[in-house]
């Protein structure tokens, strides 16, 4: 099974500034959560319950927002504000979180690998907080739900996989890969940030990944890549061609957060088809 579930939080969040200056933009709310809340919420519904957070200087608000505050407590205990807690209190309640930190800023393959102290010799998922991701409907699997059943059925690593304009290739990395079923792939190559005319497919990769602990090895002796970072892509090709990685093309949908029409269009989502509909 899927135990541990590792957040890469460590960047800087530069298209997001002058808000990110001092605050992480793993942080910033959709409507009145923070993001990063909804990617571990996410997790916990496939049955994670041990999270790890990559991080790095200026991030301590992570750290602080997955503990109690004592103090804010106290002073709204038995007031009408004390429910808005409830959503993080039982996280806290029934999850634990570790974390380490990402010293140096040389790709998602390297701070996944500097998570390896969280999670040892272990299967895991690992979730981009900039993507947020809704289930297909109400009460029906999130993605990270679905991609674990495939894990418990293939056990080996799988990503999640959406079709992107053409021209938008270049901002994702892009697979290639045998179908297997509707919306399951064999990958046979894999593309870190292609020019249109060098993609192997429109597939992109979005931040959903569970990958097997061999993975580590793996990327200890991957050589920088694009813009000179170890990039998780390279490490996962080398997992194919030696084995398997399965790409799923989960049900759902898909915003990124890490750009700002994304991180607007999430929040009008959410606002119109989750926060009015919980008051």
């Amino acid at each position: 099974m899927i135990k541990k579930c590792l957040f890469p939080v460590a960047g800087y969040g530069t298209r997001f500034l002058p808000a990110t200056k001092a605050m992480p933009k793993e942080i910033l709310p959709i409507v009145n959560k923070p993001l990063v809340q909804y990617g571990v919420e996410e997790a916990a519904e496939a049955g994670i319950h041990e999270f790890g957070f990559v991080t790095g200087r200026g991030k301590r608000a992570i750290e602080d927002h997955f503990d109690m505050s004592y103090e804010l407590e106290h002073q709204i205990a038995g007031s009408g504000k004390e429910g808005l807690l409830t959503s993080i209190r039982e996280l806290i309640d029934h999850n634990t979180f570790a974390f380490t930190r990402q010293v140096e800023m040389k790709g998602l393959g390297h701070a996944i690998l500097s998570g390896r102290n969280l999670i040892g010799d272990n299967p895991f998922a690992v979730v981009l907080a900039d993507d947020f991701c809704i289930g297909p409907a109400e009460g029906e699997d999130g993605v990270l739900a679905q991609m674990v059943k495939l894990y418990n059925q293939f056990r080996c690593s799988i990503v999640a996989i959406e079709e992107v304009p053409e021209d938008e290739t270049h901002k994702y990395g892009v697979i290639a890969g045998e179908s297997m079923k509707d919306g399951l792939y064999r990958i046979t190559d894999m593309i870190e940030k292609p020019a249109p005319e060098d993609a192997p497919s429109n597939l992109a990769i979005i931040g959903r990944y569970i990958l097997t602990p061999d993975i580590f090895d793996i990327l200890e002796r991957t050589p920088a890549g694009k813009n000179g970072e170890i990039q998780i892509t390279d490490a996962l090709l080398e997992q194919a061609k030696n084995g398997c990685v399965l790409a799923y093309q989960f049900k759902g949908q898909r915003f990124d957060c890490g750009s700002i029409d994304g991180f607007v269009e999430a929040t009008n989502y959410v606002y119109e088809n989750i926060y009015k509909k919980q008051k």
